[in-house]
């Protein structure tokens, strides 16, 4: 059996890189660009990889200074989410410490490195940190002795509401059985957004590759799969998901930025639909490769339930057509689970 090679700890002095990834989003990226050069702690180098089919991007930035910034253009053949970001970790400099990623739609409040790079020298062994997303949900703190309703979902001394489909999961018994961020046996787990922002580090399976570092040192025995081609859904949840049979993952919930969702380089709803369920399938057998029985059912049974829940958006939601293309593209991906499911190499199961 080969062994991977062992994971260095991370210096004190730490020299890191940010990767940016992006594709359409000029005015985005550049928002993104303006906080970073707000940091108490910045980047040793930025790298910009950007897939667009135009020179919008590349024109706006020739109108700032961003010091440590250095752009690339990929061809046809390099663009998509993953293959960007393998293409940065292949540019990174070779004095680099640790490799960040961020979405090119977010905004970071002035002390997210400094934060998260803290947390490697508080965790020397971390292969990976996460940071935290504070504009998505409301969270409070959980009063003394206040009864948690089926409807919220409490963690650590925190409350928040709980999405309609969570609920709708208790109630018929498919909810999941671990903490956030730490996947099932069955999948359809409960991701970062359901930790508070209690300012805390927490051990983690995975984490959102938008708001990511990783030691430079983990890409000598990883990179992000092949599988995940074009908008990438789910390929950081595959890569944590592998890492984190290497070593710890934290996140760090004082490591704060603003995740906007921006429109502009996303697939449309059926294709998100069909992604949502086949990449999640694919996921889950690289973590899981023989499930129980009864995890197998567990799984079919909620991707079913959730794919439910959208063909009833599409009749009573604000966004009905969206809702419908969405189930559709959902019941396509579990047709082809069931007739022609994704080959995982075994060199990606972990």
């Amino acid at each position: 059996m080969l062994l991977a090679p062992r994971i260095k700890k991370v210096s004190k002095n730490v020299r890191f890189s940010l990767i940016i990834c992006t594709y359409q989003r000029p005015k985005p990226l550049v928002k993104l660009l303006h906080s970073v050069k707000e940091q108490t702690l910045y980047p040793h180098e930025i790298l910009v990889i950007d897939g667009s089919v135009d020179t919008a991007t590349q024109e706006i930035l020739m109108l700032h200074t961003f010091q440590n910034l250095i752009y690339y253009k990929v061809p046809e053949a390099q663009r998509g989410l993953t293959k960007q970001r393998n293409f940065g970790i292949k540019n990174v400099a070779s004095n680099m410490d640790i490799v960040c990623f961020l979405d090119d739609d977010i905004v970071l409040t002035p002390n997210y490195f400094k934060e998260l790079i803290g947390t490697y020298k508080r965790f020397p062994e971390a292969l990976g940190v996460g940071g935290y997303i504070i504009n998505e949900i409301d969270w409070r703190p959980l009063g003394k002795n206040e009864k948690v309703a089926q409807n919220q979902f409490a963690y650590d001394g925190w409350v928040r509401k709980d999405g309609a489909r969570f609920v709708l999961r208790k109630r018929v018994g498919l909810d999941t059985d671990r903490p956030p961020a730490h996947l099932p046996d069955f999948s359809h787990g409960r991701s970062v957004s359901f930790l508070p922002p209690s300012g805390k580090i927490y051990s983690v399976e995975q984490f959102m590759g938008g708001v990511a570092s990783y030691q430079k040192n983990v890409f000598k025995s990883l990179n992000f799969s092949a599988y995940f081609e074009g908008y990438g859904l789910y390929e950081d949840a595959d890569f944590t998901l592998r890492l984190s049979k290497k070593g710890p993952l934290y996140v760090n919930t004082a490591a704060q930025l603003y995740h906007f969702h921006e429109p502009l380089g996303r697939p449309n709803q059926f294709l998100y639909g069909k992604m949502v369920v086949r990449n999640g399938w694919y996921v889950w057998r690289v973590r899981y490769p023989k499930p129980s029985m009864k995890a197998r059912c567990k799984w079919h049974i909620t991707a079913l339930l959730l794919t439910l829940v959208r063909y009833v958006n599409a009749f009573k939601g604000p966004h009905r057509k969206a809702a419908l293309s969405e189930a559709l593209g959902r019941t396509l991906g579990w047709y082809g689970i069931i007739f022609n499911p994704p080959k995982i190499h075994k060199s990606q199961s972990v």
